[in-house]
């Protein structure tokens, strides 16, 4: 079985991003830059399954500037065997990376897509679904346990109401959820062993896909910072402010 993974270069989880002076939107010159942490994940996922003997190939995929290969670097240093580069240099929509993964699950024929749930640069939650979708492929997404068995996979979801389990027919989509695993560190024999592994470059042109966007931001603002809390004397009081300033009763 082939596993592709799709994986996203992110700010870093540990960097607090910072807004441009004119509001154009996020500040990332000499900000350090990282794997979306969902993206860890699945990575880790693929590798497990490939170490139980359920796998062959890890195929690591990004979308993105040049400076990606970094990220794909990180994921063959964990354990995929190979990466492809898919070089765009704007900013990239979620129905977008869509199109451009379904061109490379044609191209590689893979059995299953681990991908992170999300990403945490704009939280979308949509790059999965939309490509079970354009497959045309059953999808579990929000995983906390993924097992493979038979040509089908077990799926355990995390929801509103707890846990829901689901079983697809390969091949599918699965999308990882934090307590899915605990993503490993990557060796330094490992990180030297992933500058040899192969990895090829393609063009959004290559998929017959335009990348431009669809949306316009207008404008990107920082939240308000928390206001500071109050003690009220009882019971009255608390409703009576409630009600009068708050404005939520």
């Amino acid at each position: 079985m082939k596993i592709l993974v799709p994986v996203k270069r992110v700010i870093d989880a540990n960097v607090k991003p910072r807004v441009k002076a004119d509001g154009s939107g996020v500040e990332l010159a000499n900000v350090k830059m990282a794997m979306n942490p969902f993206d860890e994940i699945a990575v880790e996922e693929a590798i497990r399954l490939k170490e139980a003997g359920k796998a062959e190939e890890i195929v690591a995929v990004s979308i993105g500037p040049q400076q990606a290969q970094e990220t794909i670097r990180t994921a063959l240093a964990m354990g995929a065997d190979r990466g492809i580069l898919i070089k765009v240099d704007e900013t990239v929509e979620p129905l977008t990376v869509a199109k451009l993964l379904k061109g490379v699950v044609d191209e590689e024929s893979p059995e299953l897509v681990i991908l992170g749930k999300q990403a945490i640069d704009d939280d979308a939650n949509q790059t999965g679904q939309m490509l079970a979708a354009l497959l045309g492929w059953s999808q579990g997404t929000f995983a906390s346990k993924v097992e493979i068995d038979g040509g089908k996979a077990k799926v355990t979801r995390e929801i509103d109401g707890g846990l829901q389990v689901v079983e697809l027919k390969l091949p599918a989509i699965v999308t990882t959820d934090l307590r899915l695993n605990q993503p490993r560190y990557a060796s330094l024999p490992n990180i030297m062993k992933a500058k040899k592994k192969p990895l090829d470059e393609k063009s959004a042109g290559d998929y017959g896909v335009d990348p431009a966007p669809r949306l316009k931001v207008l404008k990107t603002e920082e939240p308000e910072g928390r206001k500071a809390g109050m003690k009220v004397a009882d019971v009255a009081e608390l409703v009576d402010k409630l009600k009068n300033e708050a404005g939520v009763l």
